[in-house]
């Protein structure tokens, strides 16, 4: 059974993993107004495991006798400015969301809610490859800089990301 304190933190991040989900739709669909069908592509992809992350929490909860809440969410932008502004948004959205699956552990350990701790693990982990992926993408896109035949080619093969990000799930 979840404690009160462990409920609420956990529909606080169901929240924002249906919040990232629609922030990488919004870009997913700038993406593919711009023409870039590889990086929307790569966005709708991340859109939809997000929303799987959301998911499996909502269950997660639901299963250990508390009720998990869909709450109202917050509009996501609808402009990115460039590509590799929208990739550092979804690097800092990443480190965001890092932050508070770290606080969430935090939450389980002083609850002595071991069986959270253990399920939030799976965050925890993959946290790390979203962080790390992000990064690969902006390091990339440094090296590209200017260059639109570099970008043409950028948006080819992140569509190889995208069958490698959905294959995993």
């Amino acid at each position: 059974m979840l404690s009160k304190v462990i409920e609420t933190a956990l529909n606080e991040q169901i929240t924002i993993e249906f919040e990232s989900s629609q922030v990488y739709l919004a870009m997913a669909s700038w993406a593919e107004v711009q023409g870039f069908e590889g990086v929307a592509s790569f966005m709708y992809a991340h859109s939809d495991e997000e929303r799987q992350h959301m998911l499996k929490l909502l269950k997660y909860v639901n299963e250990r006798g508390g009720h998990a809440k869909v709450s109202k969410l917050n509009a996501p932008p609808v402009s990115f400015g460039s590509f590799k502004e929208m990739f550092q948004n979804l690097f800092d959205h990443e480190v965001m969301v890092s932050g508070k699956i770290n606080n969430l552990v935090d939450i389980t350990l002083k609850e002595k809610d071991y069986a959270t701790h253990n399920f939030l693990q799976w965050y925890v982990s993959e946290q790390i490859e979203e962080e790390a992926l992000a990064r690969n993408i902006l390091d990339k896109l440094k090296l590209i800089g200017g260059d639109k035949g570099g970008l043409y080619q950028f948006d080819n093969n992140i569509k190889m990301l995208t069958v490698e990000t959905t294959d995993n799930l």
